[in-house]
């Protein structure tokens, strides 16, 4: 028997006991080395070829990720690894570090305890391990550092001994500096990284070897002999002295809480039902014996099994025949296979208890995101908030008619598997929209469509996605309804900023019915809101708050369910160009309502609501808001000028220019709209000698002197007229 099927019988055994598991994943930047490590981790474990390893790039099993070099997917891994004469399961997510793909990483999160921050010492911390420190302690997943390339340091930057040093010391200050601000009181200090207690490591994944403070005392390895090794071009015995495998897999096992540990401090933050229930107890206590719950963190697309959920089991467990609940769906679904994952394989078993990490078919009705349990009511977990939303938009439509509803099916099934996406389906029209987090997220959406699911498709060029708001405040509006019976006064300004980012930060709860007005109340007055405002919430949607501010209306608590309904569709298609409203406050100030419920029905109620958001609206004079991205530009001191020529003919601004050595780093900001086409125009500008990378920065305000043009162009594009109308249009 092989060394790999030796050690899938050693993690079925391990599996169900919960304090021999770690679930772990790996998070940087793009190209810091997370694949490569992953590699050579489960090549250490006895999971691949070790000559291949950081080679072969097991995780990088889709061909886009290798052929353009890069993660796309967050892919899983099983190995076994003993430490102090014990033998650990230790589940691996290794996610990617592109900021198109961040909504992976945000999912992988979840079902994770632990994680490998990688920071390249080069480099250093870069705006994406910035992220991913957030992302990983938002959802309380304990962070380890592993500082990578330090074969550069000594080889390429020739620093010196005492320099090697200052500058691990710096990243580590960095990384903490960054945690403690994440969390709270009681976590701050347990969770910061150190080298004396081992939550360090230094080393070099591609040449597979690692060295912390706990693994130098075992292997009598100093910091002066790594560096004679490095130095002297002989990373081999070093990696044969102190395996990388060995020193990380030992740091994860020490540091990363098992299951029944880490669900403690996790359940309470990302499940907001009541702990005493018996799921909740169950959860907290990681109990195989309680209810199943488990919570879908990415959907795979089996040619042979068809759709496979991968996710994260909190309590119970789980078998083949099993009947499972969707949140939200109304019928069970029934489990098919159960499986563990090891790189591209799934090794099928039986069942699997809570605290592991596991690949389920069956489960028809999931999306990535969604919980799944053995109880019907079973409140969801949290839901993911993700740091960036869709900005470009491709319009697509099938090459052949006969091909349309299969295209169909294929779009709403790529939506499932990422919800990053958001997918506008038009059966009237043929055409659908497909927007993502970038230029690239889409490439290769489209790229997956055409040559997984084997369908052809036309797509136009990427467009960008816009948002409406106002520039004051506007109304009271009077809405009247087709039959002149109803009236509706509605003001709108723009929402405090506070709120927006509270919004954002996932801090104010915005799913579904509020629970709690008296608290919800008090939060939003806290941040600025007035107190007698803030305690008529109705509802929210795309950071839009509506709130019913009138005194006494008869009728109203009958009708409030349809103005709801009219604001929400309100902030879906904003009047100035039909795209989202973002920030805004829409109050209903008064109501003048037909006493006969017959004539204040949905076709009355909805159309009237609706005018009167859109004519205070008007009043209070639409703006277009544009997607901004933050860039960051690595170049050589001498090409600097023909990179900030090529951003400022973006309509960029220059925030920050900063020397490291022979490189200048520049930091700018510039409209999504006018980075198309900027990959290979930097490449050009600077002979392919500059690293830049990218991460959205939210909406600003688009010049007013580009607006008049940019709407127009719009409202072209969806069949409407160029001239948007007025605040009369909605008094008729």
């Amino acid at each position: 028997m092989g060394r790999k099927e030796d050690n899938i019988k050693k993690a079925q055994a391990i599996m169900r006991t919960p304090k021999f598991i770690r679930n772990i994943g790996t998070a940087a930047h793009i190209d810091h080395g997370k694949t490569t490590l992953s590699d050579n981790l489960i090549a250490g474990a006895g999971m691949m070829s070790e000559n291949l390893a950081g080679k072969q790039l097991m995780l990088d099993f889709d061909e886009q990720e290798q052929a353009r070099g890069i993660t796309i997917n967050a892919a899983n891994a099983s190995m076994v690894h003993t430490y102090h004469g014990n033998e650990y399961l230790i589940n691996l997510i290794d996610t990617p570090g592109h900021v198109d793909f961040g909504g992976d990483v945000t999912r992988a999160m979840r079902a994770l305890d632990g994680c490998i921050i990688l920071c390249c010492a080069v480099e250093g911390i870069m705006p994406q391990t910035e992220t991913v420190i957030r992302q990983a302690l938002k959802e309380r997943v304990r962070p380890v550092l592993f500082i990578n390339k330090v074969d550069r340091l000594v080889n390429e930057l020739k620093v010196t001994q005492e320099q090697m040093q200052q500058r691990f010391v710096q990243i580590i200050t960095e990384v903490n500096k960054r945690i403690v601000t994440q969390l709270p009181d009681d976590l701050k200090k347990k969770w910061q990284v150190s080298v004396q207690d081992g939550s360090v490591a230094f080393g070099s994944a591609f040449n597979n070897w690692a060295i912390s403070a706990p693994y130098m005392k075992k292997s009598n390895i100093s910091f002066k002999d790594v560096y004679e090794y490095c130095k002297n071009g002989d990373q081999k015995t070093l990696a044969k002295r102190s395996p990388v495998h060995e020193v990380l897999l030992d740091m994860v096992i020490t540091h990363v809480p098992d299951p029944l540990t880490a669900q403690k401090v996790r359940i309470p933050v990302i499940w907001k039902g009541d702990q005493e229930s018996p799921v909740g107890k169950a959860m907290m206590n990681c109990d195989k014996e309680g209810p199943t719950t488990l919570m879908v963190t990415k959907i795979i697309m089996d040619p042979h099994a068809g759709e496979v959920a991968v996710g994260r089991m909190f309590s119970g467990r789980i078998s083949k025949g099993m009947e499972m609940y969707i949140s939200s769906m109304p019928n069970p679904n029934r489990v098919q296979t159960v499986a563990l994952s090891v790189g591209a394989d799934r090794i099928p078993v039986d069942e699997v208890d809570a605290g592991n990490i596991v690949a389920i078919s069956g489960l028809k009705d999931a999306v990535a995101g969604s919980t799944v349990s053995t109880d019907p009511l079973m409140e969801p977990f949290e839901k993911i908030t993700h740091y960036s939303e869709p900005v470009v938009t491709v319009a697509i439509e099938a090459k052949h008619m006969k091909d349309l509803p299969k295209l169909v099916e294929v779009l709403r099934t790529v939506a499932k598997a990422d919800p990053s996406l958001s997918v506008q389906i038009n059966q009237e029209t043929g055409e659908n929209l497909l927007s993502g987090m970038g230029e690239l997220h889409l490439e290769i959406t489209i790229y997956r469509i055409v040559n997984d699911h084997k369908c052809e498709i036309k797509s136009s060029p990427p467009i960008v996605v816009y948002r409406e708001n106002v520039k004051g405040a506007g109304g009271p509006f009077e809405g009247k309804s087709p039959n002149k019976h109803n009236k509706f006064y509605i003001e709108v300004e723009p929402l405090e900023q506070a709120i927006v980012d509270a919004i954002k930060a996932g801090e104010i709860r915005t799913e579904g019915k509020i629970k709690d007005p008296k608290a919800l109340a008090k939060q939003l007055s806290d941040l600025g809101m007035d107190k007698e405002e803030a305690k008529g919430v109705v509802c929210f949607k795309n950071n839009n708050i509506f709130l019913d501010v009138t005194k006494g209306i008869q009728n109203l608590n009958e009708t409030i369910e349809l103005c709801k309904q009219a604001f929400e569709e309100a902030m879906d298609v904003g009047p100035l160009a039909q795209e989202k409203a973002m920030g805004m406050k829409i109050r209903l100030v008064d109501a003048k309502l037909h006493e006969d419920s017959i004539h204040r029905g949905p076709g009355q109620v909805i159309p009237a609501t609706r005018a009167g958001i859109y004519g205070a609206m008007c009043q209070a004079e639409r703006i277009l808001l544009e997607p901004i991205t933050k860039v960051f530009i690595n170049v050589p001191q001498d090409m600097m000028g023909d990179a900030t020529r090529e951003l400022q003919s973006r309509r960029s601004t220059i925030e920050d220019i900063t020397s490291e050595g022979d490189a200048a780093v520049i930091v700018a900001r510039a409209p999504v709209a006018e980075m198309f086409g900027f990959a290979s125009a930097i490449r050009g500008a600077t002979q392919g000698r500059a690293l830049w990378s990218t991460e959205n920065a939210g909406f600003v305000r688009l010049p007013t002197e580009l607006q008049k043009q940019v709407v127009a162009e719009i409202r072209k594009r969806k069949g409407l007229n160029p001239e948007p109308y007025d605040a009369n249009y909605y008094q008729q």
